[in-house]
């Protein structure tokens, strides 16, 4: 769990911190600390990806699991839903817009997701540190416009990621190392998508991929039973 509570507390550090800034973060330091960030992603995805495919029982797997939870994604219109839930937040006012933005940013995606799951069955928290980093550049620059009560949000994602963490701690038994790396792959290939986007090199659709993560662990679930 310490990695959630180090997301947790980079969210309560940057809350604090953008609402000491109060007149809003400088465009200039907000662009710098994004491409540190996607730049992190990029090198954390790769790695996943490289470290566990050579571990792979089904080197195709993951190919597959892109292209079907792609389908599934794009069908489902998940990326598309998600924004036009930001822009109803948005065309709001105050603290209510700033927390609602947040909180979905903060949870929905796939650091949050992957990283609980991968501390919980490897006790591995580099995605949750790292999830944590960016949380903490998100809140900075939104208490700089919304102000401290952004600070709501840790406690959200604190039980967001708990219960993430505790489900996959009680399906452990369930779970085999061959299902975990094979997630693990699929999970890194998004990691890297996520930090493509937020270098703005392509603007990858990385919510529609997130049914993607699902895929292996029915198809190996499947095949183990034969």
């Amino acid at each position: 769990m310490w990695g959630t509570v180090f997301n947790t507390a980079m969210i309560i550090g940057g809350s604090v911190l953008g609402s000491m800034l109060g007149h809003g973060l400088r465009e200039n330091y907000h662009t710098i600390m994004m491409t540190a960030m996607g730049l992190a992603v990029i090198a954390i995805g790769l790695n996943t990806t490289l470290t566990h495919i050579n571990k792979s029982h089904y080197p195709v797997l993951f190919i597959v699991s892109l292209a079907v939870g792609g389908v599934i994604g794009e069908w489902l219109d998940l990326d598309g839903h998600f924004n036009r839930l930001l822009e109803r937040r948005a065309g709001g006012s105050g603290l209510s817009q700033g927390l609602s933005t947040g909180i979905l940013l903060f949870c929905i995606g796939t650091l949050s997701i992957v990283g609980p799951i991968e501390a919980a069955l490897r006790g591995d928290t580099t995605m949750l540190m790292t999830n944590g980093m960016l949380d903490g550049v998100t809140s900075t620059v939104l208490a700089s416009t919304f102000g401290i009560g952004m600070i709501l949000a840790a406690p959200v994602l604190f039980c967001w990621q708990t219960a993430i963490f505790l489900g996959a701690t009680l399906l452990r038994g369930a779970i085999s190392s061959t299902m975990i790396n094979e997630l693990s792959v699929v999970g890194g290939v998004l990691i890297l998508a996520s930090g493509i986007s937020i270098l703005g090199l392509k603007q990858i659709k990385t919510l529609n991929l997130l049914p993607s993560l699902v895929i292996p662990i029915i198809v190996v679930a499947v095949l183990q039973m034969f």
